[in-house]
């Protein structure tokens, strides 16, 4: 079974950068035609796909989000990193990991709260 973990800080102080990993178990994020990707949902509001990763190593991003988001990997331990930089009060929102198979997300981590405020 596929499984999908988010950690990282649950509050970022405005104009940092956010750094949330992915932890994944059951399967590879090297193998088969998958996507590894990152979505949140701000309070209030729908959810957002923010990029994601193929299992070459290929990113893609989001456009309105491209200029400050990265997304890494480990190979090693199987992890999938996203970092988001300058943040402001408006990226306060439910970050979620996911994998994307068939154009599709069909295994989500429990999503993680992450609180931009001084």
């Amino acid at each position: 079974q596929v499984q999908l973990r988010e950690s990282g800080p649950g509050l970022v102080k405005p104009s940092q950068t956010l750094s949330l990993t992915c932890t994944v178990s059951g399967a590879s994020i090297t193998a088969n035609y998958d996507f590894w990707s990152w979505l949140r949902q701000p309070p209030g509001k729908g959810l957002e796909w923010m990029g994601a990763m193929a299992t070459d190593g290929t990113t893609y991003y989001s456009p309105s989000l491209k200029s400050r988001t990265s997304i890494s990997r480990d190979t090693s331990t199987n992890q999938f990193t996203l970092q988001l930089s300058s943040v402001t009060p408006e990226d306060t929102a439910v970050y979620y990991c996911a994998r994307t198979h068939s154009w599709a997300e069909d295994y989500w981590g429990q999503g993680t709260q992450v609180t931009v405020s001084s």
